[in-house]
């Protein structure tokens, strides 16, 4: 196998821009992980579902990443080590017969406020000798002088991204919610008169336009609307009780974007009931968990 560094091309995504835990300053919010999961489909037609986890903590970075909800196929890289190796290397795992190669290198990867790295690293999984997911930046150079790739890249497609982020009450994201669309600003904001007790709202915008403005939130605390991205409609759904009526203040909000495929009539909450596989026929989703700090 040769080296992953050298073979990045337009089918790698970059995660900088999808890190975003400010609004031009306004923003208070900051993301403690963020969940992506990836559909992708091998040359044979088989399909794996991979999650990649990105973690901050005090002590600094940590990436997990797991194939087909498997316990069993999970590679977990812990960039707080002291010891340089750690943060590159490979790992070869198992899962109903099918070889997976996790390759990676954060060694110097730079970070902003969130826990995705922004450049300077890769992360490539191989599964029965093809690339089935290639996350990171490339070195140009390098990449211009290798001209014969040879290892298949297979289709993979992000179909899912979960936040985990605390904030006062404005908590500020991208997204992309349909292929090859444009990556739109998200702002969320929740307040109201005396530190937001009083009358709290809720308000979403898009691109800086206003779409969605609930009022007496405290009363309205679960709702969805439907909004239009990029001339598609979006289902935005919210549910804030815990921020109200938990008694242990440890409670989050959920906030959940999803683009309507016209087939689909469940409705948000329904899909914990769901079978993990079934997530590999849904459309994109963008899944935000908020905890509210005092």
């Amino acid at each position: 196998m040769r080296d992953f560094a050298s073979c990045f091309s337009e089918h790698a995504i970059k995660v900088s821009d999808s890190s975003c835990s400010g609004n031009s300053g306004r923003s208070a919010s900051v993301q403690n992980t963020v969940a992506c999961v990836y559909r992708t489909q091998l040359s044979t037609g088989k399909q794996l579902i991979i999650t990649v986890t990105w973690c901050r903590n005090q002590m600094g970075h940590l990436l997990s990443l797991n194939v087909d909800d498997d316990p069993s196929c999970v590679c977990k890289v812990d960039t707080t080590s002291w010891q340089f190796w750690k943060k590159k290397g490979t790992r070869s795992l198992e899962i109903n017969s099918t070889k997976v190669d996790v390759y990676w290198d954060l060694s110097s990867a730079r970070y902003a406020a969130g826990p995705e790295p922004i450049d300077n690293f890769y992360v490539a999984v191989v599964a029965d000798g093809e690339i089935v997911l290639l996350l990171g930046d490339m070195d140009e150079e390098a990449a211009m002088k290798k001209n014969n790739i040879t290892t298949p890249i297979a289709n993979f497609f992000l179909i899912a991204r979960k936040e985990y982020v605390s904030g006062k009450a404005v908590y500020s994201t991208k997204a992309q919610f349909v292929d090859h669309g444009l990556c739109h600003d998200i702002l969320i904001k929740c307040g109201g008169e005396n530190g937001g007790v009083k009358d709290p709202e809720l308000s979403v915008c898009i691109d800086q336009k206003k779409v969605i403005h609930v009022k007496k939130l405290q009363w309205k605390f679960r709702g969805n609307q439907t909004i239009f991205v990029d001339g598609l409609p979006v289902d935005m759904m919210w549910d804030v009780h815990d921020w109200f009526f938990n008694s242990s203040a440890s409670g989050d909000a959920v906030f959940l974007f999803r683009p309507r495929n016209g087939l689909d009539s469940r409705l948000w909450l329904e899909e914990k009931l769901l079978p993990k596989k079934d997530v590999g026929g849904a459309g994109f989703s963008l899944l935000i968990y908020a905890c509210k700090s005092p």
